[in-house]
């Protein structure tokens, strides 16, 4: 199969074989002695898209801004011939208007087998005395493993692009199993914080604390491909509030109460567009309209109607992984609802 791939590709930095990778990076750190080289972690992005080493390069230009790292650009084809290409370059933004703070950037393109090759040739040039964070784009597929999945610090998915989750989150647990310490961070997730700090900040409400244990409807609305985020709020939910699933979105609370959820894909939504709980008389409502920079959080209870905006969580994918970056912890919260999202799922 031939390959689309242009021969050359100045846009990536210079073109340099593997085995001349670290002595290429000390001749251009050599070229400016005004550079400072800054790192405080190994990026890593991985994709099998077509055309994503120049996309993701430009993604790293943006994030290098704020986020001080070593990144490594893989991008692979594995209906193609072997071959394997390298190129270097470095992404360097004024500090404080006078010293240029740069990072190195480490693009690989692979085609052919490349499981072993992979591995050996994009891991042999990681910085070893820094984190790695590994962000996977698109489908989990078979060159994720567990001995991949060992030397990963941070690992950054989308499962609302797989077209089989439950597989791909199989894989997710054994790697768990593999590498406990590993942090796993679903931007599916990610696109619901600050819907789930909404709805908690409007249970500091005295009326909605007094209906919180009355709760007996929730109803979500989201996009069509983002089912998982919906899902995932959901368990939250369930989770935080000690609700038992009791099967098709049916739950029980602590005292025995029935809560049916209803969950609902609409065309014209944002991500996440609604998430409203109900007791009664009291609507508990936290709703994003598509493209709005904010969300709109409301209680109502007969007359009592008290109504707030909060941010809305960005929507692309590399604004998402700016945020997972800046925030760091360990994402214990994600784990611990994952088994009810996982159970949901089926």
């Amino acid at each position: 199969m031939s390959s689309n791939f242009p021969k050359s590709c100045p846009e990536l930095g210079i073109e340099v074989p593997i085995s001349e990778i670290e002595l290429e990076l000390r001749k251009l750190w050599e070229q400016d002695e005004a550079r400072t080289n800054a790192s405080l972690m190994n990026l890593a992005v991985y994709s099998e898209k077509p055309g994503s080493l120049l996309e993701n390069s430009r993604i790293i230009n943006s994030l290098t801004r704020d986020n001080a790292c070593r990144a490594i650009l893989v991008e692979i084809n594995r209906e193609e011939p072997a071959s394997l290409r390298a190129w270097i370059t470095a992404h360097c933004h004024l500090a404080q208007g006078q010293k240029s703070v740069c990072c190195e950037q480490i693009s690989f393109r692979l085609t052919g087998r490349v499981t072993g090759r992979f591995r050996n040739t994009v891991f042999s040039h990681l910085n070893s005395d820094l984190p790695l964070v590994f962000w996977w784009q698109g489908e989990l597929s078979e060159v994720f493993t567990e001995r991949l999945a060992s030397v990963i610090d941070r690992l950054i998915i989308d499962s609302s692009l797989w077209s089989q989750p439950q597989i791909s989150f199989a894989r997710i647990l054994e790697a768990l199993k593999a590498n406990p310490s590993l942090v796993v961070q679903d931007l599916a997730w990610t696109r619901c914080w600050q819907f789930r700090v909404g709805i908690a900040s409007l249970f500091d409400d005295t009326v909605a604390q007094s209906a919180l244990e009355g709760i007996d409807q929730v109803r979500i609305k989201h996009s069509p491909s983002h089912c998982n985020t919906a899902l995932q709020i959901m368990a939250w939910l369930a989770v935080q509030a000690g609700w038992k699933h009791q099967g098709n979105l049916t739950f029980e609370s602590k005292t025995g109460l029935k809560i049916h959820a209803q969950i609902e894909s609409c065309g014209d939504s944002a991500p996440l567009g609604m998430v409203e709980l109900s007791s009664g008389k009291v609507n508990v409502r936290v709703s994003h309209e598509k493209n709005s920079v904010h969300l709109l959080r409301e209680i109502e209870a007969g007359d009592y109607h008290v109504t707030s905006l909060s941010p809305a969580d960005p929507e692309a994918s590399p604004d998402l992984v700016a945020q997972q970056l800046s925030r760091g912890g360990k994402n214990s919260l994600f784990i611990k609802i994952l088994p009810m999202f996982l159970d949901l799922l089926k």
